[in-house]
């Protein structure tokens, strides 16, 4: 999973990917692998169980990345209508480094419209995924599915309910959730 780049530091409630206690992200995993928005969140001190994240996502082999590698916020806030990317990911290095992927799912119209561009494919709508290739630095063709996700963050008009109908979805077709 790819989103974009985290919000200022001062917003972070954990040192962890999607930091800010307020964005929906473990919430939606919570739902999803637990029945229990959550079960991830440590609403007592308003933070989230990183040591169990960690655990899930490693149980059902799930990655995730920022899509920009060298980013600038061009306003003095976390909306990626003001992040630029310098430097995307080096996406086939990084798809090198896990052979047994077989989708990116991106979390976000900015993360997905960087994934798109790196790929030549056109953005996907929401909850849709769009047929990808890229060529590895052994001249190999790799292939893999652009999901795009709905935003986690709290700006994204969606409630949380609908954004874990597309992320189960997603991860269901992709073989990181039973198939209920």
């Amino acid at each position: 999973m790819c989103g974009t780049f985290p919000p200022k530091q001062n917003r972070w409630s954990m040192n962890f990917y999607y930091p800010n206690f307020i964005n929906d992200m473990w919430r939606i995993f919570g739902l999803i692998y637990f029945g229990d928005k959550d079960s991830l969140v440590d609403v007592a001190n308003k933070t989230f169980y990183v040591e169990a994240i960690k655990s899930l996502l490693l149980q059902w082999g799930i990655a995730l990345s920022d899509t920009g590698k060298e980013v600038v916020r061009t306003k003095d806030n976390a909306s990626d209508k003001w992040l630029q990317i310098d430097r995307p990911i080096d996406l086939a290095a990084t798809l090198e480094e896990i052979p047994d992927c077989v989708a990116v799912a991106t979390t976000g119209e900015k993360a997905a419209s960087i994934i798109a561009e790196l790929t030549g494919t056109e953005v996907p709508k929401v909850g849709e995924w769009q047929e990808c290739s890229l060529t590895l630095s052994d001249g190999t063709a790799r292939e893999f599915r652009h999901w795009r996700m709905p935003s986690t963050s709290r700006a994204y008009p969606m409630k949380l309910e609908k954004k874990a109908e597309f992320y189960r979805k997603m991860l269901k077709e992709t073989s990181l959730l039973p198939v209920s």
